[in-house]
């Protein structure tokens, strides 16, 4: 499904929300009937941690605020929408060359 205005939009406002740029990933898409959101989280200087892979906090920061919008916007007003708690499970390294888990 192609992006609406609206969420266009929304994805522009998001990524230059201070809050969410400091985390250094950046909203590529988001289905106009907010379904889906593709997020892009490059391994850079400040991502990096000290073996040379992604922060587990930097996944963290990029993705918490994505579920809690996402359902308030396919719940609707009628809705009220708290991010109680998360977790994240770690798979194992990733292979770089496909951009999946290894093994």
């Amino acid at each position: 499904m192609a992006e609406s205005w609206k969420t266009r939009l929304s994805r522009w406002r998001f990524n230059w929300f201070p809050a969410y740029r400091s985390t250094g990933a950046r909203i590529e898409y988001i289905a106009a009937d907010w379904q889906e959101i593709r997020i892009r989280l490059p391994l850079n200087w400040r991502t990096r941690n000290y073996v040379g892979t992604i922060f587990g906090g930097s996944m963290y920061a990029a993705l918490d605020p994505i579920y809690m919008i996402m359902l308030i916007k396919l719940l609707g007003a009628r809705y009220e929408v708290w991010d109680k708690a998360a977790t994240i499970r770690f798979a194992g390294p990733v292979d770089r060359a496909f951009m999946r888990p290894s093994g």
